[in-house]
């Protein structure tokens, strides 16, 4: 129908979204931290995999940079999709691992 407006979406808290997110990498096998603050929260789940809510969309780094813009890549995807989500911070999570062990004190607490 022209002219008619989708539904709004209505946000979740941060902290909700995250939390359900690092259940969710669970199932993976992917052990993750959560933090919140200023409106956001936080999942850590490795060195240079950080994914952010605001309760709308989580986000994180791709790994690639935009030359153009001087500037690095981010992946978002919407917080209703919790599955979706996990698979795809899953799959970068497993190429950072491939990239090499981090460092120091990390890696006595990655294994």
């Amino acid at each position: 129908m022209a002219g008619q407006q989708p539904p709004s979406v209505q946000p979740v808290s941060p902290v909700r979204a995250a939390e359900s997110l690092r259940v969710e990498l669970e199932r993976h096998g992917i052990v993750a931290d959560v933090h919140d603050g200023y409106g956001l929260a936080v999942v850590s789940i490795w060195t240079g995999l950080t994914v952010w809510s605001d309760g709308l969309v989580f986000w994180w780094r791709t790994g690639s940079w935009d030359a153009r813009r001087r500037r690095p890549v981010y992946a978002y995807h919407d917080v209703r999709d919790l599955e979706r989500t996990a698979r795809r911070v899953a799959f970068r999570f497993t190429q950072l691992r491939k990239e090499g062990p981090p460092s120091g004190l990390i890696g006595k607490h990655a294994s």
